[in-house]
């Protein structure tokens, strides 16, 4: 277990792997406040081996330690619903959302994701282009983008192009489309759904596509959670860390 105040060779590992990751850290040996920090945004956008949430500690034990050195596992979870298959149109969704819910199930079915490391690869390239971003930087909120360009079919987006979750957010806030988590609204098909990573009022954030809500549980697309395009499942009550949805219209 490697914790703040320690101090060595091991110490000096775990920044070069923070920094071939993409997060900027001086690899001094030292785990100090900002290895502590790097630590804390990893674990809160990684999963161990067994394709489960790192705990968000600061601190770098056996599970940080196989994800850090590993490429991000690829999850296979049982699912209620064929994420390959748009939701019946009886689920709802505006015309928008659900032009982009369909490109990104086309980037799903064709198998998109990371190809040579992380956050790297001509799939990872194709989402962060259009924001100027390089290939090494997350992508969960430029594949989102990347989805809605492909909706406006040649026309203007409905929001500008962001590479960031927490931008993404903002955007429908400043359009009105934003919802609130615990304001009762049902999340449709095409919507954005926003987390928060590491703490609420950081900077780092999380964003995925609804494919649908259905009996009690809300399905998404997502990229960059896992290395691909892959579809999760959550228990809607008992989500957390979110920040809100955003309804395009």
């Amino acid at each position: 277990m490697l914790s703040k105040g320690a101090q060595g060779a091991d110490v000096a590992r775990l920044q070069d792997l923070l920094v071939s990751r993409g997060y900027a850290l001086a690899a001094n040996g030292r785990f100090d406040t900002p290895t502590v920090n790097a630590v804390r945004a990893f674990q809160a956008q990684n999963l161990d081996q067994h394709g489960q949430p790192l705990v968000v500690d600061g601190k770098v034990g056996e599970l940080t330690w196989w994800s850090l050195t590993h490429p991000k596992p690829v999850i296979s979870t049982p699912s209620a619903v064929d994420y390959a298959h748009m939701p019946p149109e009886a689920a709802g969704g505006s015309a928008h959302g659900r032009a982009a819910l369909q490109a990104g199930i086309g980037e799903l079915v064709a198998g998109a994701g990371e190809i040579g490391g992380d956050n790297r690869g001509p799939w990872v390239k194709k989402y962060l282009d259009p924001a100027y971003v390089t290939e090494g930087n997350s992508w969960c909120a430029s594949f989102v983008s990347w989805c809605f360009l492909q909706a406006s079919a040649g026309a203007a987006m409905p929001f500008a192009y962001c590479p960031g979750a927490r931008a993404l957010l903002r955007e429908c806030k400043d359009k009105g489309w934003a919802r609130a988590p615990q304001s009762g609204y049902a999340p449709l098909p095409g919507d954005i759904v926003v987390w928060w990573r590491v703490q609420a009022k950081a900077w780092q954030g999380h964003v995925g596509l609804v494919h649908q809500l259905k009996d009690g549980m809300l399905y998404t697309i997502e990229g960059n959670r896992s290395s691909r395009v892959q579809g999760f499942s959550y228990v809607f009550s008992r989500m957390d860390r979110l920040l809100g949805f955003g309804h395009v219209p």
